[in-house]
């Protein structure tokens, strides 16, 4: 079984066994979460109700994604300005759909 959840302000298919990186979650490593925004489940080819689906999620860790340069620069101003950015982000094992 599968479904497609919202969280972060993205959408993932999810089933179970699934590892995915989300934006930050509150909670710690080990932690058990319920994802709640659900928007399609199904088996196969057929299409389940998705407001009687539950996707439970246990916490594998908390880190940082790879870091993205920043670089502004504006031509015969001598204006340069490098800077570097890593999102927060959380790593999760989709323990049950269903």
């Amino acid at each position: 079984m599968f479904a497609i959840v919202r969280t972060g302000g993205k959408q993932y298919r999810v089933a179970e066994g699934d590892k995915i990186a989300v934006e930050k979650l509150a909670g710690d490593a080990g932690d058990k979460i319920e994802l709640g925004d659900i928007l399609l489940a199904g088996e196969g080819s057929e299409l389940k109700d998705a407001s009687k689906v539950k996707v439970s999620a246990e916490i594998i860790a908390q880190a940082k994604s790879e870091k993205v340069i920043v670089f502004k620069k504006r031509r015969r101003h001598n204006y340069r300005r490098r800077n570097g950015h890593r999102q927060q982000m959380t790593l999760l094992r989709i323990v049950s759909v269903g």
